[in-house]
């Protein structure tokens, strides 16, 4: 890919966390992202899989199938094991529609709030899908161990990373730069199986 124009992929999510996290990740590859909205797509097929990765194969056939280009999707959940792994792929609808990533914090806050630290186990886990016109897959996937805390900590990252303290870095996700979030967040490693992939033969029908 060294020398060649860049790759004009579109990003499958109307979330603008995930474009910087996306656009980050994918910096140095020769592919360039385009955001769902920007090139007039505003809204995508429910979500009604029964796993991360049939939504995000949904999001992302989709854009590819409509804008006739390659794109990409991730769908991603938070597993509390006291929940029994709940929400999981319900992780945006968790607590109702319609709620802000305050009001589903405060969900979970709540249905925690009996559970003791030792019993508050959680992670996030995350499922990159590539999609082509011509029908061609590629699917990645990454995990990160971590703990639900009593209460937000820090003010950035999104959905539920001011109460998800990573195991990896001792803090949240809200409180870590972007950077020290990439490298070990769920959505970073399974990026990072897609940069490995780029380089390798499986990559070449997504690269014309």
């Amino acid at each position: 890919m060294t020398g060649a124009a860049p790759l004009r992929w579109v990003l499958a999510t109307l979330n603008s966390g995930k474009v910087r996290e996306f656009a980050a990740a994918l910096e140095g590859t020769g592919i360039r992202l385009a955001a769902a909205g920007d090139l007039g797509l505003e809204r995508f097929p429910p979500e009604t899989g029964a796993t991360y990765e049939e939504n995000a194969l949904g999001k992302a056939g989709y854009a590819a199938a409509t804008l006739g280009r390659v794109a990409i999707a991730d769908d991603s959940g938070l597993e509390v094991d006291a929940l029994g792994g709940a929400p999981g792929v319900r992780s945006a609808r968790f607590g109702g529609p319609g709620l802000t990533d305050g009001e589903r914090i405060a969900h979970l806050l709540d249905r925690l709030k009996h559970v003791p630290m030792p019993q508050r186990t959680a992670r996030f886990v995350s499922v990159v899908v590539v999609a082509a016109p011509s029908g061609a897959v590629a699917t990645f996937e990454g995990r990160t161990e971590g703990v639900i805390l009593h209460g937000p900590r820090g003010d950035d990252g999104f959905g539920y990373d001011p109460v998800f303290r990573s195991l990896d870095l001792g803090v949240t996700f809200a409180e870590a730069t972007l950077a020290e979030k990439q490298g070990v967040s769920h959505r970073g490693r399974a990026l990072a199986e897609l940069r490995a992939w780029l380089a390798g033969p499986d990559a070449e029908p997504f690269l014309g």
